[in-house]
C-alpha cells in the first residue's frame, strides 16, 4: 500500500480582519454551528478549532446553550481546542504577553475538558527564536506552523531549538494549511488526486502518511467530508480523519534528523509580509504602553496592596492578548478594525491603570500631602527624574528636595506659572453664580486655603496644599450674600494662586520600591547630587560628563559616548515614496528621496544640571503623494518641520531622542537613519525573551521579495550603535552595513494591492484603508542612542532598555501636611548581568497559598548569576503554566543559575 493519507479537518479563523470583529463572528457562529452537527451526525468526523480558545470563547457568547455540546465533543477527542488564546503576531507584543496568552488559552481549554497539547502555529508573519523554550516549559513537545521555515528543511518536519536548547518538534506546513482542499475539489475524484499530490510531495513524507489539512479561512468544512473520504478510502490508500494532535502523536513514525535553530523568518515556502511591522504605528505604540501598564498594576498590587484585583488585571490582559492577533495589532485591516483595535488596547490600559493607582493610593496615604510618592517597577535600585509641581521659592531663595533620610538634593526649576487665575467684575447679584464654581473646597483645581471679602471685593487665594484651617463653602456663602445686599453694584472677584512652579527632582528609589520626598526652599542649596557631572548646555551642544551631543549644521547629532566612540550624522532623515500595501513595502521605480531639510533651527530649552535639552526644528519639502502613475512621487510638495527634542540627564549614558511632525504626505515612508563609524556585518536586536542577531541578508523564496527589514522591540544594536526603543517598530541596515535605519513611518492607503512590485500574489483583497496613510495625525517617536565600542552588552542595553522603558510613577501624599517621611521600602531586588524580569505578580495556589511570581530570563550566551532578594522564606521553581517543579528554602534571598537564554519562573512566599 502506498502512503496512507490523514485529513484534518479544520478552518483558520481571522477574528478581525478585511471585516471587524462582530461581523466575523456572525460567520463564526454559523460556521460552529455546522462543526456540531456535522460532528454529532458523522462519528468518524474530527475538527480542529485553529489552535486558539477565542473562537470558542466568542461562539459560547453567542450560543452558552452549546456549551455541553463542546464539552462532550471534546470529552470524546473530536474536537481539539487549544492552547493559544489567540493565534498572535509574535513580533509585535512583548514574550511575557506570549506566555500569559499561552496560559489563559490552556487555562480556557481546560475548562472545557482539555487543550490539544500540540503548539499550533498556522498563519504567523514568522515566529520568534525562544517559541520552543516557551512551549516545552510548557510541557508542549510538539509546535506545527507554515511560515518562516528555511530552505535547509526538506521533510514534512524538524527539530526547532530555541536559544537555551529547548526543542519541539515541528510539524512543517509546507504546502500551507489548506493543502487538503485542491484534493477535494471534485468529490468523486479524491482519490485520484491525493494520488497525484502524494506523488508530487514523496520526498517530504518519507514512510509518514500524507497529512492533507482540510480547511481554509472563515469556513467550515462541508458536512458531507466524512462521507467523501470513506468512499475514497481503499486498499491502494488509507485515508483517516483526525484531530492536528492525533496526526502529530499516532501516526508519524520517522526519525526526525532536520534542526533549525532560532527565530523563523525566512521567506522560502511563505510570505512572511514584513511590513507588518510598521504600518499603522499606533497600534504598536499602544500595544507597547498596555503592556507596560498592565505589567506596573501587577507589580504595585502585589508588593504594595492586600486588594484583590485579580479581574480587572485578567480583563486588561484578555484584551491586550485579543489585540495581539495576527491580522489585529499588526494593522492590516480596515480602518474600522484598526479603529476597534486600537479602542480595546486602550481599554485595557484604563483597567490596568485604575488598579495601579489603587494600589499606590495605599502607601500614599502614609506620605504627607505636602510630599510624593516615588513607586519603581523595576526591580533594581534607580536614581529617576521626576517631574513635580511645587510653590516657588521666595526671592533670595533656591528649592531642594529632602527624602526620607533627612539628605537634600539640588532641584532644577523648569517653568513658573502664573499666579492670577481670573479677575473679573461683575454685579453683586451675580456672585452666587461664582460661588457655583466651588465644589466643597476645590475650585480650579485647586484648593481654597482662604478668603478674603471687603466691600466691593472677593479675594480667593488657592493652594493644592492649604495651610489655613477648615473650610466651611456655607458660611461663605452667607457671608458674600450678606456683603452683596449690604454693597450693591460692581464687585471685584480676584482668583490668586500661590506663586506655583514645575521642578525636576531627583530620586533615589529601591529595588521594585517606593521612596518619597518633598520640595523646600532653602537658603543654603544642596550639594550636587551623587548622579555624577551635572547636565549642561550651550545653543548647540549637551553633556553630562558620560555621553556629549553637538547639532551639526543640517540638523543632525554627533553622539560622543563614554568610552570616546562617536556616532556622527544620528537622526539624518530620509523619506521615500511607497506603493505597497499593509504587507509589504513597495518603492516606485522611479522614487524621489527626500533627505536635506530646507531649514534647521536650534533652541535651547533647558540648562541643567540635573536634564539639559535642545530642540532642533528641520523642514523637509516632502512630496504630497504618489501620482495616478504609481512608480512617481507627486511633484506638488508640502513643507513639514519636524521638532527633534535632544536631551541628557545627570548620570545617564545615554542621549534621549524625540522626534515629532504633522504627517501631511501620503504614500511614503519615512526612516531615521544612525550612520555608524564603520560597516558592519550585522545587527541584533531585543524582543520577546532574546536578543537575536541577524545578517544583513534575508533567505529569499516563494514570491516575495526578502527585504531585510527585521523587527526590535526593546532595543536594536549594530556595531557601535545602541539603540533604546519605545515600542515594536523594523530596522534595516543599509547602505552595505554603514548605516542603521529605523522606520518612523510607513503611510499607505490599501489593505493589500494586487500588483506590488516585491510580492507576486496578492496578501489579501485591494480594499482600501485610507486611515493607513496617518494624515492629519501629529506622529511621535522616542529613542535612546548609546554609543559603545562594545556593543549591547558591553554597553548594557538590557537593563538600560528597561529603565528606558518603564518609568517611576509619581503621586501626591494624602496624611496630613508637615508630617515625617516614610523610610524608603525596597520590594523585590535581583541582581544579575543581563537578566530581564518580565513578571512580578501575586498568585494564588490551593495547595501553598498566595506567593509573588518572578519571571526572569537570562538574555547572554554566557548565562548569569541571579539574586532575588526580598521579605519571602521560601520559593518554587513552576513551568510556565504554573505548576510546581522544585521548592527550596530562601529566607536570605535566592541564588539561582541561569543557562543561556534560560527562561526561569519561581514563586516566592
Amino acid at each position: 500500500m502506498q502512503n496512507s493519507a490523514v485529513f484534518v479537518p479544520h478552518f483558520h479563523w481571522d477574528r478581525e480582519w478585511y471585516e471587524p470583529f462582530q461581523v466575523f463572528r456572525h460567520r463564526l457562529v454559523a460556521a460552529l454551528d455546522t462543526v456540531l452537527e456535522t460532528a454529532e451526525a458523522d462519528p468518524d468526523f474530527r475538527f480542529t478549532v485553529d489552535g486558539q480558545m477565542a473562537a470558542i470563547e466568542d461562539y459560547l457568547e453567542m450560543r452558552p446553550e452549546n456549551r455541553d455540546r463542546v464539552m462532550a465533543l471534546v470529552a470524546d477527542g473530536r474536537l481539539a481546542i487549544g492552547p493559544w488564546l489567540i493565534l498572535l503576531d509574535e513580533f509585535l507584543c512583548s514574550g511575557e504577553t506570549i506566555v500569559r496568552n499561552l496560559q489563559m488559552g490552556w487555562a480556557a481549554a481546560a475548562d472545557l475538558g482539555g487543550s490539544m497539547p500540540i503548539g499550533y502555529l498556522p498563519d504567523m508573519f514568522g515566529h520568534v527564536a525562544q517559541m520552543p523554550q516557551i512551549l516545552a516549559r510548557a510541557g508542549i513537545e510538539h509546535a506545527a506552523l507554515w511560515r518562516g521555515v528555511p530552505g535547509s528543511v526538506d521533510g514534512h518536519a524538524f527539530r526547532w531549538r530555541a536559544p537555551d536548547g529547548s526543542e519541539v518538534r515541528t510539524e512543517f506546513l509546507f504546502d500551507g494549511y489548506d493543502n487538503g482542499l485542491d484534493v477535494l475539489l471534485v468529490p468523486d475524484q479524491i482519490g485520484r488526486a491525493l494520488g497525484e499530490y502524494a506523488d508530487m510531495t514523496a520526498e517530504r513524507w518519507g514512510a509518514d502518511p500524507v497529512l492533507a489539512m482540510a480547511g481554509t479561512d472563515h469556513n467550515a468544512p462541508d458536512p458531507n467530508l466524512a462521507a467523501w473520504l470513506r468512499r475514497a478510502s481503499g486498499d491502494e490508500r488509507a485515508i483517516t480523519i483526525a484531530t492536528l494532535a492525533e496526526y502529530i502523536r499516532e501516526h508519524v513514525r520517522d526519525e526526525v534528523s532536520a534542526v533549525v535553530t532560532g527565530e523563523l523568518r525566512s521567506h522560502v515556502r511563505g510570505n512572511i509580509l514584513p511590513g507588518v511591522l510598521s504600518v499603522r504605528r499606533r497600534l504598536k505604540q499602544r500595544m507597547a504602553d498596555a503592556e507596560r501598564t498592565v505589567g506596573h498594576a501587577e507589580r504595585f498590587n502585589a508588593l504594595w496592596s492586600p486588594r484583590d484585583d485579580s479581574a480587572f488585571l485578567s480583563l486588561a490582559w484578555h484584551k491586550i492578548i485579543e489585540s495581539s492577533a495576527h491580522d489585529s495589532v499588526v494593522g492590516s485591516g480596515t480602518d474600522e478594525t484598526a479603529d476597534q483595535v486600537e479602542a480595546r488596547l486602550a481599554e485595557a490600559t484604563h483597567a490596568a491603570r485604575a488598579v495601579r493607582d489603587a494600589a499606590l493610593a495605599e502607601p500614599a496615604a502614609t506620605v504627607p500631602s505636602d510630599g510624593y510618592l516615588v513607586a519603581n517597577p523595576v526591580p533594581f535600585v534607580r536614581t529617576a527624574l521626576v517631574e513635580v509641581d511645587v510653590v516657588a521659592p521666595p526671592e533670595g531663595a533656591v528649592l531642594v528636595s529632602s527624602d526620607a533620610d533627612g539628605s537634600a538634593h539640588p532641584v532644577q526649576l523648569i517653568s513658573k506659572a502664573p499666579t492670577v487665575l481670573s479677575d473679573e467684575r461683575m454685579d453683586a447679584s451675580q456672585l452666587e453664580r461664582v460661588l457655583r464654581r466651588i465644589h466643597r473646597r476645590e475650585l480650579f483645581g485647586r484648593l481654597i486655603d482662604r478668603y478674603e471679602l471687603t466691600p466691593g471685593t472677593l479675594v480667593f487665594h488657592l493652594a493644592e496644599v492649604p495651610t489655613s484651617g477648615p473650610f466651611d463653602l456655607l458660611i461663605l456663602r452667607r457671608e458674600v450674600a450678606d456683603a452683596a445686599a449690604a454693597h450693591p453694584g460692581e464687585w471685584r472677584v480676584l482668583t490668586l494662586e500661590e506663586a506655583r512652579a514645575t521642578a525636576l527632582v531627583p530620586v533615589t528609589v529601591p529595588a521594585a520600591g517606593l521612596a518619597s520626598f518633598r520640595v523646600e526652599p532653602s537658603d543654603r542649596g544642596a550639594e550636587q547630587s551623587t548622579t555624577g557631572a551635572p547636565a549642561t548646555a550651550t545653543a548647540r551642544t549637551l553633556a553630562n560628563g558620560l555621553v556629549e551631543v553637538a547639532v551639526a549644521a543640517d540638523g543632525t547629532l554627533d553622539v560622543t559616548g563614554a568610552d570616546g566612540t562617536v556616532l556622527r550624522g544620528v537622526g539624518r532623515l530620509v523619506d521615500g515614496g511607497d506603493r505597497g500595501d499593509s504587507y509589504n513595502y513597495g518603492p516606485p521605480a522611479r522614487d524621489v528621496l527626500v533627505s536635506e531639510p530646507t531649514k534647521v533651527a536650534v533652541d535651547v530649552l533647558e540648562n541643567g544640571p540635573l536634564r539639559s535639552r535642545l530642540r532642533v526644528t528641520r523642514v523637509y519639502d516632502w512630496p504630497a503623494q504618489l501620482t495616478s502613475d504609481r512608480d512617481v512621487r507627486s511633484g506638488d510638495t508640502v513643507s513639514t518641520p519636524v521638532e527633534t527634542l535632544v536631551e541628557v540627564r545627570a548620570g545617564e549614558p545615554f542621549v534621549r531622542v524625540s522626534t515629532s511632525f504633522l504627517n501631511q504626505s501620503a504614500d511614503h515612508r519615512l526612516r531615521f537613519h544612525v550612520p555608524l563609524p564603520e560597516p558592519v556585518a550585522g545587527s541584533a536586536s531585543a524582543g520577546q525573551f532574546s536578543v537575536t542577531e541577524r545578517g544583513l541578508t534575508a533567505e529569499g523564496g516563494w514570491g516575495e521579495y526578502p527585504i531585510p527589514t527585521f523587527p526590535a522591540s526593546e532595543f536594536v544594536s549594530a556595531g557601535a550603535a545602541n539603540v533604546l526603543l519605545d515600542h515594536a517598530t523594523e530596522y534595516e541596515l543599509v547602505g552595505e552595513g554603514s548605516e542603521l535605519a529605523i522606520t518612523l513611518l510607513r503611510a499607505i492607503g490599501s489593505i493589500s494591492v494586487n500588483i506590488h512590485p516585491l510580492r507576486d500574489e496578492p496578501a489579501a483583497s485591494e480594499i482600501p484603508a485610507p486611515g493607513a496613510q496617518d494624515l492629519g495625525m501629529r506622529i511621535e517617536s522616542r529613542f535612546a542612542v548609546v554609543p559603545s565600542a562594545a556593543g549591547w552588552q558591553g554597553a548594557n542595553a538590557v537593563a538600560l532598555a528597561e529603565g528606558f522603558h518603564n518609568d517611576v510613577l509619581v503621586t501626591r501624599g494624602t496624611a496630613p501636611a508637615g508630617g515625617r517621611l516614610p523610610d524608603d521600602t525596597t520590594g523585590v531586588q535581583v541582581e544579575g548581568a543581563d537578566v530581564l524580569v518580565s513578571s512580578i505578580r501575586r498568585v494564588t495556589d490551593e495547595e501553598s497559598g498566595t506567593g509573588i511570581e518572578v519571571r526572569l530570563t537570562a538574555m547572554s550566551d554566557m548565562g548569569s548569576t541571579v539574586r532575588v532578594s526580598g521579605a519571602f522564606k521560601e520559593a518554587t521553581t513552576v513551568d510556565l503554566l504554573g505548576r510546581p517543579l522544585s521548592t527550596t528554602p530562601a529566607a536570605d534571598g535566592l541564588s539561582l543559575e541561569l543557562g543561556p537564554w534560560e527562561i526561569r519562573t519561581v514563586v516566592v512566599r
